[in-house]
């Protein structure tokens, strides 16, 4: 008895290592076709360069549809097609204006409208400034604020190692702090840049006056690092000083758009379906090479290296090139509708929306049987320097997704410089490294590869 139970661990222990083994090499196929025959590179210098910013409802986000819709086609998908979905239409119109006005002193500082705000007058907005460290300070201010500019100055925490944790803890000044300063009778608002280091590119980003009467609403700008840096060693020294800033942004009716899918059909389980994805729009001050050009075409890159290996998955695998994640995340909204009344059953999503720096795992959104399973992976990711797997939120174009039982991931890259270009300027493709998002795309396909292969623990 003792022998063939020995036996059937000897037996069980070499079907495990020969799996592993088939593993290990299957992600050495992919890593090499990733890092030398690998395309994503190329589809974002003309996102980038040929297209550039493609906010929801711009000609260039339309053109980013026809663009990428067209490169899926090259690649031997079983399917690629377009999901209308009705987005956003803001436009920024004519470059920002802004200064601070000590003793008669004009000091320019640069500033970019937050998406979604409403216009100064044609003159502009002059007034004096308030200075908090946040939405809470409103409340003990109170009248103070009535006819003033709240000046929201509270930075990225830098002790975080996690920089998105940082972002977290700040990001509300900029989403409601307009809505918040409004109801004690601010006439406009300036937001530090969400940026943990010191520079004068402004980052935008999306607001929201909430429930708030158009007629209650104000202006609202960002201000860039260096500029809050200034304005607030300004008011220390003068409190009376007057800021002063113009803009002539416009909300427009919505605007139809599409989501851009690509399919490669189960060869087993045809039903299953697993998504991976980035957002094809972007703010429009650059060309989002790293939010989320990056995420596009490392999803796309994901079934390239598919059909170049010749892997043919057992689960369908969906590429979505979601639109209008930034102001509004109605391709996400829109995909989750149209899966439900097609009674689709999605068992994983992957999400790349952090930047085109180099992997370092995946934040998990699984119960504690699939995530230990993933955790059972390490191993093989270890040769690619892929270390980090936490659970974590995975996504906004997937979040909404909500099939009975799946897997929700999202790619996480080093996230210390990814700050430095978010929403602003700078974002564009001299900001990208080859290698790195080379190797991010590999990652994906890796995890891609041993969730289809493994299926998930119901």
């Amino acid at each position: 008895m003792r022998k063939s139970i020995l036996a059937g661990l000897v037996f069980l222990n070499g079907i495990a290592m020969v799996a592993q083994s088939k593993d290990n090499q299957m992600l050495k196929d992919i890593y090499k076709s990733g890092l030398t025959n690998g395309k994503c590179y190329s589809w974002l210098e003309h996102l980038s360069n040929k297209i550039g910013a493609r906010l929801s409802g711009s000609e260039n986000a339309e053109k980013a549809v026809q663009y990428t819709k067209a490169q899926l086609e090259t690649l031997g998908l079983d399917k690629v097609y377009l999901q209308e979905v009705m987005v956003p239409k803001w436009v920024r119109g004519e470059k920002e204006s802004a200064y601070i006005l000590d003793n008669k002193t004009k000091i320019a500082v640069p500033i970019a409208a937050l998406g979604g705000s409403i216009a100064t007058s044609k003159n502009g907005l002059t007034a004096e400034v308030i200075e908090v460290q946040g939405i809470e300070d409103l409340k003990i201010l109170g009248e103070k604020i009535k006819g003033k500019i709240v000046f929201f100055n509270r930075p990225m925490d830098p002790v975080n190692i996690e920089t998105f944790k940082s972002y977290g803890g700040c990001v509300d000044q900029r989403y409601a702090g307009a809505k918040e300063a409004a109801k004690f009778g601010a006439v406009g608002t300036i937001v530090r840049s969400m940026n943990l280091r010191l520079d004068d590119f402004p980052h935008t980003g999306a607001q929201s006056y909430g429930d708030l009467s158009p007629a209650e609403y104000i202006p609202t700008a960002a201000i860039s690092t260096n500029g809050a840096e200034l304005l607030s060693k300004k008011l220390k020294a003068n409190p009376s000083l007057q800021f002063y800033f113009k803009q002539s942004c416009v909300q427009m009716p919505e605007a139809l758009s599409y989501n851009v899918i690509g399919e490669i059909k189960g060869s087993e389980h045809p039903e299953n379906i697993m998504v991976v994805g980035g957002h094809l729009d972007s703010w429009d001050l650059a060309d989002g090479s790293h939010d989320d050009g990056a995420g596009v075409v490392q999803s796309m890159e994901t079934v390239r290296i598919f059909k170049q290996i010749g892997y043919k998955p057992k689960n369908t695998i969906r590429v979505v090139l979601f639109m209008n994640e930034e102001n509004g995340g109605k391709g996400g909204k829109k995909y989750e509708e149209l899966a439900q009344i097609n009674k689709e059953n999605h068992i994983f999503a992957l999400e790349s929306d952090s930047g085109g720096f180099s992997p370092r795992g995946f934040s998990i959104e699984a119960d504690d049987a699939n995530f230990e399973r993933i955790l059972s992976w390490k191993n093989v990711f270890e040769p690619y320097l892929i270390h980090s797997f936490v659970k974590g939120h995975a996504g906004a174009d997937i979040g909404p997704l909500s099939s009975f039982k799946m897997i929700k991931a999202g790619l996480k890259p080093d996230s210390q410089r990814y700050f430095d270009y978010h929403h602003a300027l700078n974002d564009k493709f001299d900001a990208i490294n080859k290698r790195e998002l080379e190797l991010g795309a590999a990652t994906m396909a890796s995890l891609l590869y041993l969730i289809d292969q493994n299926g998930i623990i119901k």
